[in-house]
């Protein structure tokens, strides 16, 4: 039956979503564009709330935007230190959060709050859901990506009204993620945060009964 798949495909697809990390560490090695389009592909195959596809995506490639946007990283990075005390802060200063310097692709992910497609299916109570499904897209790029041998980083230590300004995007538009892509130095199979004693991860799902 179409849309079955036998256990060996299971395991693999586990295997996959495990092995998929949050990188932060890149080499500087270029990405082929034939590569990167397949990953991004994954967002025509993404489910969105009203089928209105509210992504949008910038690749953000010249100098001068990029060092906006590290310098908008850094700023946020160092007030959020501000706001840890002792063993938190002292982790916190070692902790490599962005790939913005090694990354060969960076891409800010925005959803489009204002779209017309759709006619407002589902979004009229929830409009949230348009964001939603903006992240729901990313998931999928980003197994695709990994499924590829590269690794995403999701940036969210930035100020998103001023990437929104920095990137002069219109109004309507809302930034979701900062995503640095490349392949990475190293791979591993457990989050970078629990290897450095930040937060360990949860065995599994507790799931309530109401």
């Amino acid at each position: 039956m179409q849309g079955q798949y036998d256990k060996a495909f299971q395991a693999e697809l586990r295997d996959l979503m495990q092995w998929r990390r949050d990188v932060r560490r890149f080499r500087t090695d270029a990405v082929e564009a034939a590569v990167l389009d397949r990953c991004l592909y994954a967002f025509s195959l993404a489910p969105s709330v009203g089928l209105s596809e509210p992504w949008r995506v910038i690749s953000v490639e010249s100098p001068e935007a990029r060092a906006k946007v590290l310098a908008n990283f850094e700023r946020a990075n160092a007030d959020a230190l501000a706001g840890y005390t002792s063993e938190k802060a002292r982790l916190y200063a070692d902790l490599k959060l962005s790939g913005m310097r090694e990354a060969p692709v960076q891409l800010a992910v925005f959803s489009d709050d204002a779209t017309a497609k759709g006619a407002g299916l589902g979004a009229q109570s929830m409009p949230e859901t348009r964001a939603y499904s903006v992240v729901g897209a990313i998931t999928l790029f980003w197994l695709a990506a990994r499924a590829e041998g590269l690794g995403i980083g999701w940036v969210s230590i930035i100020d998103p009204v001023q990437m929104a300004q920095d990137l002069d995007v219109p109004r309507d538009w809302r930034l979701i993620g900062y995503l640095c892509v490349g392949w990475p130095e190293a791979e591993a199979n457990t989050p970078e945060l629990e290897r450095a004693g930040w937060e360990k991860r949860s065995p599994a799902l507790c799931v309530e009964r109401r």
